[in-house]
């Protein structure tokens, strides 16, 4: 996400630190400078998530190593090699960060090559999608960016949006930190999101996630006990009907 959407660099430092505590503000620069002497020393480990094998993704660039990225990037990438060739989107800009890409990418905020910058309730292709994918964005909705309302009625209109962009048959994949955004983390409780499938990830260990029930990962906290999320969801919508 760019600067546009803090106000300013010292707009960012403020959001970060209010999100995240003024200690973290020191660390993910720590983390980064760690990155190029932990990641050789770091053994190739698995974990499951519907009963498929994943590899944990570990890279220097935002430290997938100490935090969620190292589960989400592996499963959204499995997500969307279920269909080779198949036409697909991804909501956020992410994947691009750690390896070329294909797919179209549509960011809101964020400038860079291939990026279509436009946001997700006003996208227009022209055209529809066999896969739609996100990733850790759509708790930002309405809650970190420069809109103002309710932010769980956003996040319900932007899903919306998105399944109106699948083919017929396609599907639309997201992931999620809980305890991030409280109106989120409400939707999911009351099933409100409309997904065909729900499920969740739970940190045990600082490097190590499981599948879990959604009582076990409820009331999850963000930032505790571990940096960033310490509980996911994630989900799969139809296309809209």
């Amino acid at each position: 996400m760019s600067n546009h959407l803090y106000g300013g660099l010292a707009g960012k430092v403020r959001w970060f630190v209010r999100r995240f505590g003024a200690a973290e503000l020191l660390l993910v620069p720590a983390r980064a400078a760690m990155s190029a002497a932990v990641l050789p020393f770091l053994a190739r480990r698995t974990f499951h998530a519907a009963g498929v094998e994943h590899s944990y993704f570990y890279h220097r660039y935002n430290a997938t190593w100490a935090n969620e990225r190292c589960v989400e990037v592996p499963l959204a990438r499995a997500f969307l090699a279920q269909a080779p060739g198949a036409a697909a989107l991804e909501i956020g800009h992410v994947l691009g960060h750690y390896a070329p890409v294909t797919h179209t990418v549509l960011d809101k905020y964020e400038r860079a090559t291939g990026v279509v910058n436009a946001d997700i309730l006003e996208y227009q292709p022209g055209r529809t999608f066999d896969r739609i994918a996100s990733i850790s964005t759509f708790e930002h909705i309405g809650f970190d960016d420069d809109t103002a309302g309710n932010s769980g009625e956003k996040i319900l209109a932007a899903i919306a949006a998105t399944r109106a962009l699948l083919a017929p048959g396609g599907v639309f994949w997201l992931s999620a930190p809980l305890g991030y955004n409280p109106e989120l983390d409400a939707l999911i409780g009351r099933d409100a999101l409309g997904a065909r499938r729900m499920s969740f990830m739970q940190r045990t260990q600082r490097r190590s996630w499981e599948e879990a029930p959604w009582p076990a990962v409820c009331g999850a906290r963000y930032m505790h006990p571990y940096p960033f999320a310490n509980a996911l969801i994630i989900a799969e919508f139809d296309a809209a009907r």
